[in-house]
């Protein structure tokens, strides 16, 4: 589960890295690619300013500039490296928990099953399975053909479905 803090910090780091890569951006169109409020992307450039991460210059008239101090940069580091840790453990986490449900699916005697879901969590599964040697079935799990069971991938939450 994503904590609001670890969801500030995730998304401090993509501001400082849009900011990096382009000084001139415009609050609006952070939010914009972040998918969040302007007001959300103001607060956290309030934050970095307080904080002296980040100073401002005025481009133009009504246009700013947004400067990553060296300590801005420290602090980007450390949320790289926290990001990477957290993704780092969760991997292993869904890996360990894939593992547990493989066995539990190759003892009840099965050897293909359907994942259901999409994104990193989806492809761990499906990775999991190649290694273990288990045939993963694209079709609809619910076709009357298909009795596999079902990987199913919610979230960050992978669960076992055999019928009985």
């Amino acid at each position: 589960m994503i904590t609001n803090n670890q969801q500030n910090s995730d998304r401090e780091l993509m501001l400082l890295e849009h900011i990096e890569r382009d000084p001139d951006i415009t609050q609006a169109s952070m939010a914009a690619q972040l998918g969040v409020a302007v007001g959300t992307v103001n607060w956290h450039i309030k934050r970095f300013i307080a904080k002296g991460y980040v100073k401002v210059k005025r481009a133009q008239r009504r246009k700013l500039r947004y400067i990553i101090t060296p300590e801005g940069l420290a602090f980007r580091a450390r949320l790289t490296v926290n990001y990477i840790d957290s993704s780092m453990r969760l991997y292993r986490k869904t890996r360990q928990r894939i593992g547990e449900l493989l066995i539990e699916l190759q003892q009840a005697g099965y050897n293909q099953v359907c994942i259901h879901g999409d994104g990193d969590i989806a492809d761990i599964c499906r990775l999991s399975c190649l290694e273990q040697g288990i045939k993963v079935i694209e079709e609809h799990p619910q076709s009357p053909e298909n009795n596999a069971p079902v990987l199913d991938v919610i979230g960050t939450k992978v669960f076992l479905e055999m019928e009985v």
